[in-house]
């Protein structure tokens, strides 16, 4: 095929096939791409110009061109989907541990003797320093270090009782 039948073909058929394959995708710029691919292919192997013959051919090649793009597409689909179930399994069981971890940590926050829990949830959950909640509470630090150490053996004892491990 010379260069000005390949340019003749590609002005006639272009836009008759590239609409063919966008109505089967209905994504005209993947019709499009779809379509050169095809036009690439027809050059690079050399074929001779048999008028209507050559048109056939390039639908050919164009249509094989959409069903390997969909057969991809669906196959990539797939595991998409079988990733975001796996995921999903995942984050449920992630989710019941939290929940049950959760179960026992307040579990063990509540049976923790008064003075101990306040000193830990001071300490941990307003983010104070063993010197403000000693000034708070007038204790010494020492008096304050000594019930938080206490308090994480008893919450760390009871987590790993209740749970197992603690991970």
């Amino acid at each position: 095929m010379t260069k000005e039948e390949f340019k003749n073909c590609f002005d006639d058929w272009f836009e008759e096939i590239r609409n063919f394959i966008n109505s089967r995708c209905c994504d005209a710029e993947l019709a499009t791409d779809i379509v050169q691919e095809a036009y690439t292919k027809l050059w690079e192997k050399k074929f001779d110009y048999q008028g209507d013959r050559t048109k056939g051919l390039l639908y050919k090649i164009a249509s094989d061109l959409w069903v390997t793009q969909y057969r991809k597409s669906k196959s990539e689909q797939k595991h998409r989907l079988s990733l975001s179930i796996k995921e999903g399994i995942n984050e449920t069981e992630q989710d019941y541990n939290f929940k049950e971890l959760k179960q026992h940590y307040e579990k063990a926050l509540s049976v923790m003797p008064e003075k101990r829990r306040v000193v830990f949830l001071m300490s941990r959950m307003e983010d104070m320093t063993y010197t403000q909640i000693a000034e708070r509470l007038e204790l010494s630090v020492k008096a304050v270090e000594k019930r938080m150490k206490l308090a994480l053996v008893e919450l760390r004892n009871t987590l790993n009782h209740g749970k197992g491990q603690v991970r």
